[in-house]
């Protein structure tokens, strides 16, 4: 494997479109299994890179009684903890995950099929993103600002950050503005008419008080 080639390409950004919101009822972005063994398939090759699960143990099994509509009725849940062991042209990696499944207790096959699967995934997702930005290791970067993301900002975005850079009446508001758009958008501040925007009203605004 050419190391350097891969090198160059687990430095780049992850791909906005990649990332997915959090789940309901839980934290945190995240980038699914697809967009992983894709990335993995398209950098180190279909044959370059595998992975065995080394562990695979129920932890929790439990029937609970919950109140619906119609009354009590019991509900199944199932946790998995996994372990994968992955290997890429004799670099190893691991990672560890729990999965769950819940729900009717006549389909337990089912939720117990739905947790391993989720704790095989999640487990191979955290081996991997060891390997780069690409691979959601990014979105641990707790300073969205921070994260190496390659988000590309829209001509929409950039015509509204030069509307409201040129629309200040005092250099006092300039600065705000400009202050709030580096924090929350950089990677529109960081576009070139953003920038010449907020140059030139500065020049206006500085020659006005100098009158």
């Amino acid at each position: 494997m050419d190391w350097q080639t891969v090198s160059e390409e687990l430095k780049k950004p992850l791909s906005p479109d990649a990332i997915k919101p959090p789940p309901q009822g839980k934290f945190g972005e995240y980038v699914d299994a697809l967009h992983v063994i894709r990335e993995a398939n398209r950098i180190f090759g279909f044959d370059g890179w595998s992975y065995v699960v080394t562990r695979m143990e129920m932890v929790s099994r439990q029937v609970v009684q919950k109140e619906g509509r119609d009354g009590t009725y019991e509900q199944l849940r199932v946790g998995y903890l996994a372990n994968v062991r992955l290997t890429i042209d004799g670099v190893t990696r691991e990672g560890t995950a729990v999965g769950s499944g819940m729900g009717n207790p006549d389909s337990e096959a089912d939720h117990h099929e739905a947790a391993t699967k989720e704790a095989e995934t999640d487990a191979l997702k955290r081996a991997f993103r060891t390997f780069g930005n690409t691979f959601g290791l990014a979105l641990y970067e707790k300073d969205k600002n921070a994260r190496e993301v390659g988000y590309t900002a829209t001509q929409g975005e950039i015509d509204e950050a030069v509307k409201g850079l040129s629309n200040c009446a005092d250099l006092e508001a300039l600065q705000k503005v400009w202050a709030s758009l580096y924090k929350n958008l950089r990677y529109v501040a960081d576009e070139p008419d953003v920038i010449s925007a907020k140059d030139e009203r500065k020049d206006q605004l500085t020659r006005k008080e100098a009158a």
